[in-house]
């Protein structure tokens, strides 16, 4: 009976970190806009996983922070396994996260020490810094986020083709009537996403009531309707979508985005042939993946392209988290190879290196696109050991020749003439 009540107690604290009563605001999908991005209040909020032993250990000192800010500034935490998209919406790759909310629109991380007072430390230190922006004329006040409806592309049934079926652009468009009031309630979230999208996808509204030949072709019905169209040429009406999505500005960024990284193309898998490669691969991206490979005697063409092949599978499927993704061939790079301590199991090895943190971790199962998976995937969500990069900065890189794709050939050893030499002659 004890053993049963121990487990259960057990199972009871690994699915909620915060009980009802904790001074921790349990914040969900649908409590998250209304609570934080709308409020008035600096917030700090922690994305865990109840499985996380880090989380479980950080938890009594959360709530101890939670306690001694209460009445300054609100604490709250989210369980990202439960509630994944609004841990996509903030690029949460570990656990836990701690973010700092003063500007709602672009929290900062919390990097400092998991104690209660590091905690209480920054909430205070977020209250000062909004303080000072309004002292100053900043224009943080209410913590609503805002978008220019210039970013929303106004369409007709004259330049719709033109612009959206002749286009490589992706889209999401709108179909609205102007007395629609469901549309009028959109209109201030279209105005946000539009401009939180600018660059990635496009959004445009079209007057239905008006433009009435577009909205017949695509069988509009009722106001709102919104129609994704994918990247890349599309066929008239064939190529719209159904859009799924909720209808805040965050629910749109959030769906939006998904569709983007799905329509990404694979990452871009660079040799190390210089210093400027390993920099745009580890300080441009969260996280760059390393594989050094064996050397092309040892493993020739069709050897090393299948293990490319396999990186390259593995990449498109982590693409959503656009790490950036080179190799090296064993031996070409010796620094690099001592820092991350690669090669201690010998060829292929792998390393995922944290450039921000000159944190890595080394892949001690099968170089295979399974073994690299998991690898991978525990890794993100906060799963695995790391170590500090030895001498807390990217080692020396050799500037060398990039393979030629061939496979690799001996030296040619040198012919000796030995047509003078009498091997009668006694020494």
């Amino acid at each position: 009976m004890i053993v049963f009540l121990t487990v259960i107690c057990c199972l009871k604290f690994v699915t909620a970190l915060y009980t009802s009563g904790s001074d921790v605001v349990d914040l969900t999908d649908s409590n998250f806009e209304s609570k934080v991005i709308d409020s008035n209040n600096v917030w700090i909020v922690e994305f865990y996983a109840p499985w996380c032993g880090h989380c479980q250990n950080f938890a009594p000192e959360y709530s101890k922070a939670a306690s001694a800010l209460k009445g300054v500034a609100k604490v709250g935490a989210v369980d990202a396994d439960k509630y994944k998209s609004l841990a996509a919406r903030f690029s949460i790759s570990g656990f836990p996260t701690v973010k700092v909310f003063v500007d709602k629109k672009h929290p900062s991380d919390y990097n400092g020490p998991r104690s209660a007072k590091g905690i209480a430390d920054a909430a205070v230190n977020g209250i000062r810094e909004k303080v000072n922006s309004a002292l100053s004329g900043g224009s943080e006040k209410s913590g609503k986020k805002t978008g220019s409806s210039d970013d929303v592309i106004e369409l007709t049934d004259d330049n719709f083709d033109s612009l959206v079926l002749n286009s490589d652009d992706m889209w999401l468009i709108e179909f609205f009537a102007p007395w629609c009031g469901h549309c009028k309630n959109l209109a201030p979230h279209w105005a946000e996403a539009a401009t939180q999208l600018k660059g990635k996808v496009k959004l445009g509204a079209l007057d239905a009531t008006v433009h009435s030949k577009k909205a017949s072709e695509y069988g509009i019905q009722g106001y709102p309707t919104i129609k994704y169209f994918p990247s890349g040429k599309k066929l008239s009406s064939g190529s719209a979508e159904e859009y799924t999505g909720g209808r805040t500005a965050n629910d749109i960024v959030t769906w939006a985005l998904d569709k983007h990284t799905e329509n990404l193309p694979p990452p871009e898998m660079k040799q190390i042939t210089n210093e400027d490669v390993l920099k745009e691969a580890c300080e441009s991206h969260a996280l760059c993946v390393i594989a050094v490979l064996p050397h092309i005697l040892d493993c020739q063409s069709e050897c090393r392209n299948g293990y490319l092949k396999t990186l390259k599978k593995v990449a498109d499927g982590f693409k959503r988290k656009q790490w950036g993704w080179v190799w090296s061939e064993a031996g070409s790079q010796p620094e690099l190879e001592v820092a991350l301590e690669i090669g201690g199991f010998g060829y292929p090895a792998m390393a995922l290196l944290n450039h921000k943190k000159m944190k890595y971790s080394i892949l001690k199962g099968s170089f295979s696109n399974d073994g690299i998976s998991e690898f991978l995937r525990d890794l993100s969500f906060g799963r695995g050991t790391t170590a500090a990069v030895k001498g807390a900065s990217l080692p020396k890189v050799n500037a060398i020749e990039a393979w030629d794709g061939k496979d690799g050939e001996l030296p040619q050893e040198e012919d000796i003439d030995l047509s003078d030499v009498n091997l009668n002659d006694e020494l």
